[in-house]
């Protein structure tokens, strides 16, 4: 059959969207342990150029300390901004290495 089709899966998920900005300020929350089992993990509010993003993570230090300029996927899932595991990062530009 030509074509791409999938049947039976109803809607297609929403594209993950990229943001980019630099980190003002981080606010974290827990340990919370939802289940027996699960390690606990930690809720880590981010300011990134004036818009609040949620981030989850079993760290409770994260790892980019703020003025840096960073780059992530997140979805906007009940009118929170959630921003993926594990893509989140520091953004690299060259023309600032010496």
């Amino acid at each position: 059959m030509a074509g791409n089709f999938k049947r039976g899966r109803g809607k297609a998920p929403a594209p993950k969207l990229i943001g980019r900005g630099v980190l003002e300020s981080v606010e974290t929350e827990g340990p919370f342990n939802e289940w027996v089992g699960m390690p606990p993990y930690y809720m880590h509010q981010l300011h990134i150029e004036g818009e609040q993003y949620s981030y989850l993570s079993g760290d409770k230090d994260l790892e980019i300390e703020p003025g840096k300029k960073v780059t992530f996927r997140y979805k906007i899932f009940k009118e929170k901004k959630m921003i993926d595991k594990r893509s989140l990062g520091v953004v690299i530009d060259p023309s600032e290495l010496v």
